[in-house]
């Protein structure tokens, strides 16, 4: 309320100015009868301002703005405030009446399209904002807002050919490259073509990102599950380990699916050996616990609770001590059984209640994987946690 009051006490002399400049541009008779118009008007919003009904104040205001190239930036702050404010409707009318009028400039009318397609892209018609940012382009300017908002556009519709389009035609303009965002959305088209059986398709789509972004791990995870899939199973596991050079960080995306594959290749040793290398180089408790499952199977749960004890020594997380705590309950007896019961549960309500995932960028927290942060709507930003609680 305090920010609208504001706003209208800057409105007030503007209004009057309006009137006195009206006065100004017509003759003696014309002067009178304007002034004896917009006079009463001028002191009926001020009477709204005075009693704080504001709506009411700026409706009067806007009818004694006369549009010209004097009051544009008045209007077209006015529409901003509304659309800020919630009340795109209005924000809606004042642009549209702002472009209605011949006397605007080629520059003056385009801004006008470009915050009547923010209103629109406020009140969620698509359709109507694209088809102004679209003139825009045409037009040649506010090419970078226009750009960025049709890119937004196509991204919500799911419109990935226009938006691979549209990003490249950015990223110069913008001084930004958008090369990693390009790559998502050819994997998102390849997401689509894997799932519809269209291997060629698949293919060259993620050829398309890795070009555009070498270090797309998506991208890599997107092949593996394809190679899989169509049982080559040594090209997949190639796929999956490149992960490890495109980004370390998600290297727990690629335990389950490789251990999956040595299997499949009866190469168990080998996959022991990658783990060791990976716990030993890298860290993180997904290999560990991957690792520490296998010694059970091979060594029994004696030798697993040696390894991950000396282990959680140099790396303490929730999840190691969680899964020590699960091999030495078996063997325990009487009032340490009962204790160790009890943390287990603890450590099992932190790991139930911890995020797995969070937004490098907002800070977002996910319990899976997510490509484009729900939240600040990033690509790339979210990733595996790290720390005690997490890897």
């Amino acid at each position: 309320m305090q920010t609208e009051m504001d706003m209208l006490w800057l409105l007030l002399p503007i209004a009057a100015l309006s009137g006195w400049w009206v006065g100004r541009r017509t003759d003696n008779a014309q002067s009178k009868r304007s002034l004896r118009t917009i006079y009463p008007e001028y002191f009926k919003g001020l009477n709204f301002v005075l009693n704080e009904q504001p709506d009411k104040a700026i409706e009067v205001f806007i009818r004694m703005l006369e549009v010209d190239s004097e009051t544009i930036e008045t209007h077209l702050a006015l529409g901003n405030l509304f659309r800020r404010r919630g009340e795109v409707d209005r924000a809606i009318r004042i642009h549209q009446n702002l472009i209605a009028r011949p006397t605007l400039n080629i520059e003056q009318r385009a801004h006008a399209l470009l915050e009547l397609g923010m209103d629109y892209m406020r009140s969620g018609l698509l359709d109507r904002a694209e088809g102004l940012f679209l003139e825009l382009v045409n037009s040649g300017l506010y090419l970078n807002q226009a750009y960025a908002e049709l890119l937004k556009i196509y991204q919500q519709e799911r419109d990935w050919e226009n938006a691979i389009s549209i990003a490249i035609k950015l990223s110069p303009i913008a001084n930004n490259s958008l090369n990693s965002d390009i790559a998502q959305f050819y994997c998102e088209r390849a997401e689509s073509a894997l799932h519809e059986g269209d291997l060629r398709s698949v293919k060259y789509l993620i050829r398309k990102a890795i070009s555009f972004y070498p270090n797309c791990v998506r991208a890599s995870l997107i092949e593996a599950r394809m190679l899989q899939q169509t049982g080559k199973t040594k090209l997949a596991v190639k796929s999956y380990k490149r992960v490890l050079a495109q980004d370390s960080d998600y290297i727990t995306e690629i335990i389950a699916p490789l251990f999956d594959c040595y299997k499949k290749l009866d190469r168990i040793d080998a996959f022991v050996e990658y783990l060791q290398m990976l716990v030993n180089v890298y860290g993180g408790i997904s290999p560990l616990l991957m690792l520490t499952e296998l010694i059970v199977a091979r060594e029994g749960k004696n030798a697993a609770i040696r390894f991950i004890s000396d282990e959680l020594k140099n790396r303490p997380t929730v999840k190691g001590v969680d899964r020590l705590i699960e091999y030495t309950l078996s063997s325990s007896e009487g009032e340490a059984h009962t204790h160790l019961k009890t943390i287990k549960y603890l450590t099992t309500q932190l790991i139930a209640e911890g995020a797995m995932y969070k937004c490098n960028n907002c800070g977002f927290d996910a319990k899976q994987l997510h490509w484009l942060c729900p939240s600040c709507r990033n690509w790339d930003t979210v990733k595996p946690v790290s720390g005690i609680i997490g890897e």
